[in-house]
């Protein structure tokens, strides 16, 4: 069993995202699913959408929520899903963050979490001028 992944966002951001890191390995190592949240969409409808993508990826390892703005309407659909022990979220997606997930397919919930903390921190550079 490996841990499922849901990844809720604005609009398609979750969707090309995960179409860019699977083109980047060339792979899905996880049982993913995407929730694009639209500005018609109701948070109530969210949610119970965001149910039934947590248990179509959960496996019994537990599922990492990632979604891309803290406070937002996506991350507030995440926040509902937390209770659980084994269901976990992160907000701040972006592609490095997802990249590093992928890259630990056989871990922990707990790896997991933190590789997604990690990964989104360290993918954050700042160019120099040489």
């Amino acid at each position: 069993m490996t841990v499922g992944i849901v990844l809720i966002t604005h609009d398609d951001v979750g969707a090309v995202l995960l179409q860019a890191a699977v083109s980047t390995l060339g792979m899905c190592p996880l049982k993913v699913e995407v929730l694009s949240v639209k500005r018609s969409d109701t948070p109530e409808a969210m949610i119970a959408k965001a149910h039934e993508l947590v248990d179509s990826v959960s496996e019994g390892d537990g599922v990492l929520i990632m979604t891309d703005i803290y406070g937002s309407t996506p991350s507030n659909v995440a926040a509902a899903m937390l209770g659980p022990a084994d269901v976990v979220s992160v907000a701040g997606l972006n592609l490095p963050m997802l990249i590093k997930v992928f890259n630990y397919p056989h871990s922990t919930l707990e790896v997991l979490f933190n590789k997604a903390l990690a990964g989104g921190r360290e993918g954050i550079m700042a160019f120099e001028v040489v």
